[in-house]
């Protein structure tokens, strides 16, 4: 065999070896993670994580098992899985959920000859059992922290738009301050209400959805043939057959089990909706805490443009933050959220911004 192509097959085992370590760094790396954020956990979700950090350890042995004696010193594993294993040990919660989702969700597997089918197979298996608990966290997100996460945009959006549109139109500083201040205050008392009367309807309409439980009383002297259960089910969206079939089983088992006879609804709990006052009061400190930074520049007596690019810079930062959040909270991507949010919030901004220096022109 030539020297050259012996030199080339030489690299390209190097090249591959590394890889092979790289990912065995990857796999032990992702194991801790799991295993961190069941430790966390109880239950189910405890079973499941750890579960998963056995999976990963079968991964790792496929790479110790092609390395062979050249396992050498193991190397770090990539910047991304070294965050989300800081992230896991420090916070282990939705939002770290989140990330593995999409990190799984990365695996380079399905395009790497040197691993197997299986193995890809299980990353992308992986990926939907993390959103699945993902999707569980989610929903332990109460409708208050929901409302702190958006209220604080709105607060951010809204009234660094009211600011540069009132001061485009050329006014004083302390009109514009007085402003910023009216403004923060009337949005966050919307808020709060909007809030508040919207978590608390839902809640009245989920307790109205769901099933007397009267009705468990009047089973022992319904007649047998009496065909007003079956209607009872179809009312409640089963088909007639389906409806036939658990009114047949109720009426003639006259069974006590609520379950059989009573189907709960799935929709989100009181505890997933939060209450009323608490939403109230998270959507009005946030959406307070969001309007007052497009202030913070006029409060320490700024004035003119450096306010203004003051003002948007520390809104920018801000929106980069919450779209973030919001990314992590939907499962997409973080820096596209962030990224959107930012463009929509200057958008708005700008917009009122050209509509105030218009209007001041006009009065002038």
């Amino acid at each position: 065999m030539p020297r050259a192509v012996t030199q080339s097959h030489s690299h390209a085992l190097a090249r591959s070896k590394h890889r092979w370590r790289r990912y065995l760094a990857d796999e032990r790396a992702e194991a801790a993670m799991y295993r961190s954020l069941g430790r966390r956990r109880q239950g189910e979700e405890r079973e499941i994580l750890m579960a998963l950090a056995d999976a990963e350890k079968r991964h790792e042995q496929h790479w110790l098992d092609l390395l062979g004696d050249e396992v050498g010193r193991p190397l770090r594993p990539a910047l991304r899985t070294q965050v989300l294993g800081l992230l896991a040990k420090w916070f282990g919660s939705v939002f770290v959920l989140a990330l593995m989702q999409r990190a799984e969700a990365r695996s380079p597997y399905s395009k790497d000859p040197d691993a197997t089918p299986k193995m890809a197979a299980d990353e992308q298996l992986h990926e939907e059992i993390v959103r699945g608990l993902a999707e569980r966290g989610r929903k332990r997100l109460s409708g208050s922290f929901r409302a702190a996460v958006f209220g604080a945009n709105d607060g951010l959006v809204s009234n660094l738009s009211l600011i540069l549109g009132v001061g485009a139109s050329g006014v004083s500083t302390h009109v514009i301050l007085l402003t910023g201040a009216a403004g923060l205050l009337a949005g966050a008392l919307s808020m709060g209400a909007g809030e508040y009367v919207s978590v608390h309807s839902q809640r009245e309409l989920l307790e109205a959805s769901r099933p007397n439980p009267a009705v468990l009383k009047i089973i022992p002297i319904l007649a047998v043939g009496n065909n007003e259960l079956e209607l009872l089910y179809r009312a409640h969206g089963m088909s007639e057959e389906q409806a036939r079939a658990r009114a047949h089983l109720v009426l003639e088992e006259r069974t006590a089990d609520s379950s059989i006879i009573l189907d709960q609804p799935e929709d989100v709990s009181h505890e997933e909706i939060g209450t009323g006052m608490g939403a109230a009061l998270s959507s009005f400190c946030f959406f307070a805490s969001g309007a007052i930074i497009p202030i913070f520049p006029y409060l320490f007596g700024v004035s003119g443009m450096p306010a203004v690019f003051t003002a948007a810079g520390l809104v920018g930062i801000s929106l980069l933050g919450t779209g973030a959040v919001v990314g992590l909270l939907s499962g997409a991507s973080p820096v596209k959220r962030a990224l959107r949010q930012l463009a929509i919030g200057y958008g708005a901004a700008a917009a009122t911004y050209l509509l105030g220096m218009l209007f001041g022109t006009e009065i002038h």
